[in-house]
């Protein structure tokens, strides 16, 4: 008689070691099919279904919702600051999803303000911005932040660049190309002349002047003209500028006064960085 070992089943039929290998290829197999139908219909949803998300707005739809964001945000820095547009930032290569690439835009105004209370600045530009965009002013790394939605998913940004500076930005995050982005143009030869009579001082611009603008909410378009001049450390920033509005900053290496057109110069080694910018109206 053979002893059978207590709590053990001998096996049945259904259940031999052959006829569990064959099951678990008809899983494997079944499971590389399911996968390769997931990606497939990934791949057309993402080639034709309509945008539903951010990434899938093209930037040429986005593009023009930064421009009139910085256009506002040159109007919302009022008396507390002189504003500058700065050069745009356009970068192609960030990842939509695994199959598609993109690009991110990002446009900015640098303002330089009087003493360093940031803060205090930050909350008066974020009071002035459209209430639709939900300004306001938070701390972030033991800094204050300013954060607001322009809307179509534009993302506005100011923070501290600086000693005695704020930098204010819009950006789209990644998006797809479309057409393309085309930066808007106006007429700035006021802002360029008034450049041009400030670089004279020093020999003349050392390159080319570069012309930036921005649509302003009520009309017209903030203008920035900006340029370079080689500039002996001896010479001091305000002669160059005439007479006019009293300066916000006026040190030997940094000097910036507004008005119609605003002003503001930086020294940096032997060059003399200039912007001369007519802001949107507050």
């Amino acid at each position: 008689m053979t002893a059978v070992e207590t709590g053990y089943v001998p096996p049945t039929p259904g259940e031999q070691p052959g006829a569990g290998r064959r099951r678990l290829r008809w899983l494997t197999v079944a499971t590389v099919a399911w996968a390769v139908l997931l990606a497939g219909l990934t791949w057309w949803s993402v080639r034709t279904d309509p945008p539903t998300v951010k990434e899938q707005r093209s930037l040429d739809a986005a593009g023009p919702v930064v421009d009139r964001a910085i256009g506002e945000l040159t109007g919302a820095v009022g008396s507390d600051g002189v504003p500058a547009l700065v050069p745009v930032r356009l970068e192609r290569g960030c990842r939509i999803t695994p199959m598609d690439s993109g690009a991110t835009l990002e446009r900015g105004v640098e303002v330089a303000i009087g003493g360093d209370n940031v803060r205090v600045v930050l909350q008066r530009i974020a009071d002035r911005l459209p209430q639709a965009w939900r300004a306001g002013v938070s701390t972030f790394d033991g800094e204050p932040l300013l954060r607001a939605d322009a809307g179509d998913f534009v993302a506005v940004e100011g923070r501290a660049d600086g000693p005695g500076r704020v930098l204010l930005t819009a950006a789209t995050g990644c998006r797809p190309l479309g057409s393309g982005y085309r930066a808007p143009t106006a007429d700035a030869a006021a802002e360029a002349g008034a450049l041009a009579s400030a670089l004279g001082r020093w020999g003349g611009a050392t390159g080319a002047v570069q012309v930036l603008a921005a649509p302003c909410p009520g009309g017209g378009a903030a203008r920035t003209a900006r340029g370079e001049a080689a500039a002996p450390a001896d010479q001091p920033l305000a002669a160059a500028f005439g007479g006019g509005a009293a300066p916000v900053v006026d040190s030997a290496d940094r000097y910036a006064r507004p008005g119609e057109p605003a002003v503001l110069a930086e020294r940096v080694d032997e060059r003399v960085r200039v912007a001369v910018t007519t802001p949107c109206p507050a």
